[in-house]
């Protein structure tokens, strides 16, 4: 099995492979979690916080890069448009003169 060096390495980390990379025959089955989630719920204001602080994480794209994503989705929208148009038109057309309807 072909692999790269982080891939072998992580393989030997998990016991999957040996040093030399060849299988180890060894699979451990991982358990299911002891772990019951909690039977308790948030309240509103915990959820509204971590809400917060995950939003707080995200990397919000600059008004540039908006405007230009929203340009190219614009582009994209007219250009396939106009091509399904015009493959129902010519589609039309050929079945119209197939069966001889004009």
């Amino acid at each position: 099995m072909a692999m790269n060096r982080r891939t072998r390495r992580h393989l030997q980390r998990q016991g999957e492979v040996t040093a030399d990379g060849a299988p180890s025959g060894r699979r451990e089955r991982r358990q299911a979690s002891s772990v019951s989630p909690s039977s308790e719920r948030a309240g509103p204001a915990q959820f509204v916080g971590e809400v917060r602080s995950e939003l707080r994480k995200v990397i919000w794209p600059t008004r540039s890069e908006l405007v230009n994503y929203s340009v190219v989705v614009f582009v994209t929208i007219v250009v396939l448009t106009a091509m399904i148009a015009g493959f129902d038109w010519v589609l039309g057309e050929a079945v119209l003169r197939l069966f001889d309807v004009n």
